[in-house]
């Protein structure tokens, strides 16, 4: 006699996630307008690694804000909307060889932090830029040191910069 009890059913298990935490990816398309492909970080196609991945649909108009959760070397982010909804996100990228823009004093990367150099744009805004002068811009300042509030900058200080991260929030500049 044939048993009549059901077999219990497994649930799927989860499609991997695009760009998770630790993996790489390849450069694709043209300089202009990057795409990225996932690849094995062993891959000698390999171009950059996943430092950290978040979930969930970037607020609009967030732009780098939205990743504030990046660890402070991250070279670029890259933003994760096509696909699956579960897939959307970011992803906190750095190259797997130099330039790491994310290094203080490298003139990129998605934030600001001490040791990087910075022009003035206009308008009480700033944009980083090379600290050795490669750069299309001179570096103008250089961010010596965070302090939590503005009066505790040095006197030395001749421009004021947000930071981002877990460092205190005022970047204290001085002319480069």
């Amino acid at each position: 006699m044939a048993d009549s009890t059901p077999s219990p059913t497994s649930a799927p298990s989860p499609a991997p996630t695009f760009l998770d935490t630790g993996g790489c990816a390849a450069r694709e398309g043209v300089a202009s307008s990057p795409a990225f492909l996932e690849v094995s970080c062993t891959s000698e196609r390999a171009a950059a690694r996943v430092l950290v991945r978040r979930a969930g649909a970037v607020a609009a108009g967030a732009g780098a804000g939205a990743a504030v959760d990046c660890p402070l070397t991250t070279d670029f982010v890259l933003y994760v909307s096509e696909g699956m909804p579960a897939a959307r996100g970011y992803a906190c990228m750095r190259n797997l060889e130099p330039p790491h823009p994310g290094d203080p004093g490298a003139g990129g990367g998605p934030f600001t932090v001490v040791g990087d150099c910075v022009y003035a744009t206009g308008s009480d805004q700033v944009r980083e830029t090379p600290c050795d002068g490669s750069g299309a811009r001179a570096p103008q300042h250089r961010v010596a040191s965070a302090v939590a509030r503005r009066a505790l900058c040095p006197p030395s200080t001749t421009l004021y910069v947000a930071l981002a991260g877990p460092q205190p929030p005022v970047g204290c500049a001085r002319r480069a």
